[in-house]
């Protein structure tokens, strides 16, 4: 197999394409907000919307019905063309690449809108081949309609095939932003028994060992604790690897159970602290939640600054409340404060927060 010099991923895939990024954008996207372009009622509330949610996300794929599929597609043209998104980014998730719509989502996109989008999600990404299609496809059209901004490359792992080849997948384009986990969709591939989107199983699960009577033998009958284990951890920290390595960002992707807000701000946690960005919104009652969960509290935020302060030129330990702080802490708590810093620049209420801290230190 022949393999491209690292020099030629940053030229254009076609004569006129605007040059490849050389690193992405850290933007904030705690939520990918979902929202179907062929619903009227759900388009009108898009522009009171803007700067409340960092990603607005016009899906065309699954969720919208192959009757409404040209309608969704056109409904998005006139969104963009009539909206100033300010802050919030436009994401679109397009068909699957094996479907009857994807070629015109592309075509029909690319040349109205090309200017407008900042990320095109594709589904059910199998390996480096897919983003390849869609890479020269993009530049192709971007030449065509003189974009200056190479349109970005987000892929879904919802399949085995596709978690399986993740690291080549991140590693297939400059375009690549980032992954999102599928769990849906995964779950059926990999015919894992769960019917949930996202979230825990009471079938998966570790049990206390049984206590022990008098003669020393186990009562196997007796109350035991269980707790529920994460099915999707694996996947998650897997995802989250291939991300760092290829400097992308990853996500968690929808959580079902939109009246459960208490389980899905867990599963938002997890993947926050394992080391995603962001997640997928699929109601507006989510999109509070991911907010919350993927902005550092205010504490992980003080924590952070005195660390950074006590710490000078960044090397040898130093003890803050009982604990050693060294070098490696002090990577850490940069990591917190830089996205601190890019969530205040466009989350008003955030930056009050994190300016208190200030005030009290001081």
């Amino acid at each position: 197999m022949s393999h491209k010099s690292p020099k030629d991923f940053f030229r254009p895939l076609a004569v006129g394409a605007p040059a490849p990024l050389r690193e992405i954008p850290a933007r904030p996207s705690r939520a990918i907000h979902f929202f179907d372009p062929s619903n009227e009622k759900m388009a009108a509330k898009i522009p009171g919307m803007i700067g409340t949610v960092d990603v607005l996300l016009g899906n065309l794929e699954d969720a919208v019905k192959a009757d409404n599929k040209v309608a969704a597609r056109e409904g998005l043209v006139k969104i963009a063309q009539n909206t100033d998104f300010g802050p919030t980014q436009l994401w679109t998730r397009i068909n699957a690449l094996d479907s009857p719509w994807v070629l015109d989502d592309l075509t029909t996109l690319v040349p109205a809108i090309g200017d407008k989008l900042d990320v095109i999600m594709v589904p059910k990404v199998q390996g480096a081949e897919d983003i390849h299609y869609v890479d020269r496809l993009l530049a192709q059209l971007e030449a065509k309609a003189g974009i200056t901004k190479p349109i970005l490359v987000h892929a879904i792992l919802e399949t085995a095939r596709g978690v399986a080849n993740v690291e080549e997948i991140c590693g297939a384009s400059p375009r690549m932003q980032g992954l999102s986990l599928g769990p849906a969709d995964l779950a059926a591939d990999r015919k894992m028994k769960t019917t949930r989107v996202g979230g825990g199983h009471p079938g998966y699960l570790v049990r206390q060992d049984p206590p022990k009577d008098e003669l020393g033998v186990s009562r196997i009958d007796a109350q035991r604790a269980i707790f529920q284990q994460d099915l999707w951890h694996y996947t998650i920290a897997k995802m989250v690897d291939a991300c760092a390595t290829h400097g992308i960002y990853p996500y968690y992707g929808p959580f079902g159970d939109i009246a459960d807000v208490v389980a899905c701000e867990d599963q938002f946690r997890n993947a926050f602290l394992l080391g995603c960005v962001g997640t997928w919104s699929l109601h507006p009652k989510q999109i509070a939640i991911a907010n919350r969960v993927f902005s550092p509290s205010v504490e992980d935020i003080a924590h952070a600054r005195r660390v950074v302060a006590a710490m000078g030129d960044g090397t040898g330990a130093v003890m803050i409340d009982g604990k050693m702080e060294d070098d490696a802490s002090l990577k850490q708590c940069l990591v917190l404060v830089e996205l601190a810093e890019k969530l205040a620049e466009i989350d008003p209420d955030l930056k009050a927060q994190y300016d208190a801290i200030e005030t009290v230190e001081a």
